[in-house]
């Protein structure tokens, strides 16, 4: 079995993206394909965990539980990292049943930290990239508040942090990539302003000046982890997450990537799959079928061959 045959044999949001990214298929192949999204697999699985309030399971950012022997453990259960996924797995933002779970949960979920609707967002960047993210890709007007909350929280190298009282404070690869990529998605929808594209641009050089997981200062590597490969992502940077980033925004190619994608490149096995690496502990919903820390994964090998086809056709 080729590769593409075996990424070919997963999940409909696998096979969608692989006929888009990979095989250019035929538009309306590929929006066939895509429509199954929201009635098989993991993005039907997805939309029948919400709940009838509008919420997945009971929260908006943190679930309806609490261990309080682990405060600070991630749980993706809730509502903003189940958003997250459905747009991660590409489900048609137009399907009736995708649309009617999205104004659920625009009516329904209001942020633990503020109380305010979903689509108006919180103050901490990486959970307002991501809220941003998702509002541009389910086309939501309503979301409008976080993109103008993003851009006032943007810290003075051109990055931002989680800790956004401080625009002065360093910024971190965490907190920037989920911000540049809400920014991003947030201009397909609603247009690519001159305030929103100079905001990008300056997180972008932020990264792009780090070589996308190098220190500045020394070029050290500050975590390992953001060397290795992850699915799905949630608030957590890593280099290939960095690069399909650029590779959507950056069609054109920015040298200071180049390091980037030959350490990607250098992780393909010996029989054409990329392997996933680090598994980001916490409560989860429902494992993603063939989705295994330290295995072959059709979801790392599809972002990686995508990342590698942009790069080396440029």
């Amino acid at each position: 079995m080729d590769v593409i045959e075996y990424l070919m044999s997963g999940d409909p949001a696998i096979r969608w993206q692989v006929m888009r990214d990979l095989t250019d298929a035929p538009a309306d192949e590929v929006a066939a394909e895509r429509a199954r999204v929201a009635t098989e697999g993991w993005g039907a699985r997805m939309l029948a965990e919400q709940d009838a309030d509008g919420r997945w399971d009971a929260g908006t950012y943190r679930p309806g539980w609490v261990d309080e022997e682990r405060p600070f453990y991630d749980a993706w259960t809730a509502t903003h990292f189940s958003l997250q996924s459905l747009a991660e797995y590409g489900v048609d933002p137009g399907a009736d049943a995708v649309r009617a779970a999205v104004q659920r949960a625009a009516e329904g979920a209001r942020w633990e930290y503020n109380g305010a609707p979903y689509f108006e967002g919180e103050i901490e960047p990486c959970i307002n990239g991501i809220a941003l993210t998702v509002g541009g890709y389910f086309r939501r007007d309503d979301a409008s508040p976080i993109a103008a909350t993003l851009l006032a929280t943007q810290h003075a190298d051109g990055g931002w942090n989680c800790w956004e009282e401080d625009t002065a404070a360093p910024s971190s690869f965490h907190s920037t990539i989920c911000a540049i990529e809400g920014l991003w998605q947030w201009g397909e929808h609603a247009g690519h302003s001159d305030e929103l594209r100079e905001s990008m641009l300056r997180g972008e050089e932020w990264l792009l000046e780090r070589r996308l997981f190098r220190r500045k200062s020394d070029g050290t590597v500050p975590d390992p982890r953001m060397t290795m490969t992850s699915v799905p992502g949630r608030w957590f940077y890593d280099v290939l997450r960095g690069l399909d980033h650029f590779r959507l925004a950056r069609p054109e190619r920015d040298e200071r990537c180049a390091e980037a994608v030959e350490l990607i490149r250098a992780k393909r096995l010996d029989n054409g799959l990329f392997p996933f690496e680090n598994h980001h502990e916490g409560p989860m919903l429902f494992a993603m079928d063939g989705e295994h820390d330290g295995f072959p994964s059709r979801w790392v090998t599809l972002r990686a061959l995508r990342v590698l086809r942009w790069w080396d056709a440029a």
